[in-house]
């Protein structure tokens, strides 16, 4: 991914005719307000999350590969979309499969797509790994600045663990300034927590049975019984606890 300057990113809005999200400036919203919550799509998750990812807050999707957090991006980004809301994907590893994603139900019209190329094998890519990261840092961080973008989601979930360890701790608190008060929902997605006390809101997903989850059909399978915990809440009490939802296998990832 080349870097990006803002001017880049605002002609790119243009030329999608989203430019409207550069001037346009909303109220902070009060996060005691139901506006103040984005669903993720998932009634039974959004139910315990107290009605969906808070707005104005950096978020993250933690879990490891297969643990169905790819799916769950996918619909939190149909789900935004199918609101009106205009979405933004930094993948970081270039990893979208846009059939996918338009099958979930992302309107692929309101997407602002920025690819990366970070290489998922630490090896001898140190360097190039960590300099790739830096720039989809800048991407996401631009983002968040030309505002009014419902949902922006950083995904760094194959990114190696090395190369996210030496971003500056600095790095997440400057992306919490950016959207602090704003109506953005910012969602981290990666197989660790990234932003540390930074981070409002972290949910971990998982599958919830290896054996029994598994529910076969005429397909191969059908789908996945998917765990996902609440570890941290920033903008509330503490709290630890489980809900299970059920999500096509053709989406996990």
């Amino acid at each position: 991914m080349m870097p990006l300057a803002r001017a880049d990113l605002e002609s790119l809005l243009r030329t999608r005719q989203l430019d409207r999200t550069l001037t346009t400036a909303l109220p902070a919203l009060d996060p005691r307000d139901e506006a103040a919550i984005a669903p993720s799509g998932i009634l039974s998750l959004d139910a315990r999350l107290g009605g969906g990812f808070p707005r104005g807050q950096l978020s993250e999707l933690v879990g490891p590969r297969s643990s169905g957090r790819t799916s769950l991006m996918l619909r939190a980004l149909a789900a935004a979309s199918a609101r009106g809301e205009l979405v933004a994907l930094v993948d970081a590893l270039d990893m979208l499969d846009v059939e996918s994603a338009a099958a979930a139900g992302v309107d692929l019209d309101r997407l602002l797509w920025i690819r990366g190329h970070v290489v998922s094998n630490p090896g001898l890519c140190r360097d190039t790994n960590q300099r790739a990261l830096e720039q989809a840092i800048r991407a996401f961080t631009l983002v968040l600045q030309a505002g009014n973008f419902g949902l922006v989601i950083f995904d760094a979930a194959e990114a190696p663990a090395d190369a996210i360890r030496r971003l500056p701790f600095t790095t997440w608190l400057r992306l919490q300034r950016i959207v602090e008060g704003s109506q953005t929902t910012c969602l981290l997605v990666g197989g660790e927590p990234m932003a540390r006390s930074s981070a409002g809101l972290t949910l971990r997903v998982g599958v919830r049975d290896p054996g029994f989850g598994i529910r076969f059909g005429q397909c191969l399978f059908e789908g996945l019984e998917i765990d996902a915990r609440v570890v941290r809440a920033r903008a509330r009490e503490r709290e630890e606890s489980t809900v299970a939802f059920s999500t096509a296998a053709s989406d996990c990832a």
